[in-house]
């Protein structure tokens, strides 16, 4: 990753208002997950592709301290992913096992779907003030993420949805390219530019080569909206962010309660260890240890 690199997103609305778009070059935030969890290419591809989605829906959230979580639970190698997106469209992710690299398609591709297997998609979103948070549940179509995402938000919430994801691995395992695009229609979309749209998704089956070619998001905007008049109305700097802190896992442990800290501290003892607990943040792999007298 280049120093200071940023991943830029742009979102925009068809001028007739039936559609809202959003484009995300993500390779920066790729590239820090790929330095935080050691991935391997296809464990790379389909974090990444998740990351890079959940941050396009995170900045669809209606409050600032709102926060959007997409998970998939397949049977794969892969085990289960988790993507964590704030209203800023900042995102945090891990998956299960990091190493998973199932051999390539016969076109040469990363096999992400057998990777992930067949499981389902959930999609939670915690809205400030709102008692409980909102959630639903698809089954997984084909476990290469972005198909899975259009189909979430078609069958859970009505919402004709196009994604396109992409992740191109390079050959030292740093991400060379990584994007998304995310297209909703809203409302009473005119047939004309559903038909239009439906005619440009093709122009982003290699989503990643266009990012690769170096294509800014306003090109890849213009591709996908080719022939459909269109407003952009803001570009936003997001990034990988872990939210972890030694104050907040130390609420987790205490969480657990004094028996069941008691019964880990002797654990700790009984193996010759000292009485301390450590905790290792799953999003960025910070490690926080706590004496006894902390945790009691």
């Amino acid at each position: 990753m280049k120093e200071n690199e940023t991943s830029l997103m742009l979102r925009g609305m068809t001028r007739d208002g039936s559609a809202r778009v959003t484009v995300l070059n993500s390779r920066a935030i790729v590239n820090q997950a790929i330095a935080y969890h050691q991935t391997a290419p296809t464990a790379t591809a389909a974090l990444g592709r998740l990351l890079t989605a959940t941050s396009m829906i995170g900045v669809m959230l209606p409050e600032k301290n709102d926060t959007v979580t997409v998970s998939i639970a397949g049977d794969g190698e892969a085990g289960r992913l988790l993507c964590v997106g704030d209203y800023y469209g900042n995102v945090r992710g891990y998956i299960q096992n990091p190493l998973v690299d199932p051999p390539r398609k016969s076109s040469g591709k990363l096999d992400v779907g057998a990777a992930v297997g067949q499981g389902s998609l959930s999609l939670i979103r915690q809205i400030e003030g709102a008692e409980l948070p909102q959630s639903g549940t698809v089954p997984l179509v084909s476990g290469e993420i972005a198909e899975d995402i259009a189909s979430y938000f078609a069958n859970s919430e009505q919402l004709p949805t196009i994604c396109a994801l992409g992740v191109l691995v390079d050959v030292d395992y740093t991400c060379l390219a990584a994007g998304g695009v995310l297209i909703q229609l809203l409302p009473f979309a005119a047939e004309e530019t559903i038909t239009l749209l439906e005619r440009n998704v093709k122009e982003l089956a290699n989503l990643s080569d266009c990012f690769r070619r170096g294509m800014s998001n306003m090109e890849i905007t213009e591709l996908a909206l080719k022939d459909i008049p269109f407003d952009p109305f803001d570009e936003l700097e997001v990034e990988y962010r872990c939210t972890c802190s030694r104050e907040r896992m130390h609420k987790t442990l205490l969480s657990l309660g004094e028996q069941q800290l008691c019964t880990l501290l002797a654990e700790q003892e009984a193996e010759g260890k000292a009485r301390e607990l450590e905790i290792c943040c799953r999003f960025c792999n910070s490690r926080y240890v706590f004496k006894e007298k902390e945790l009691l």
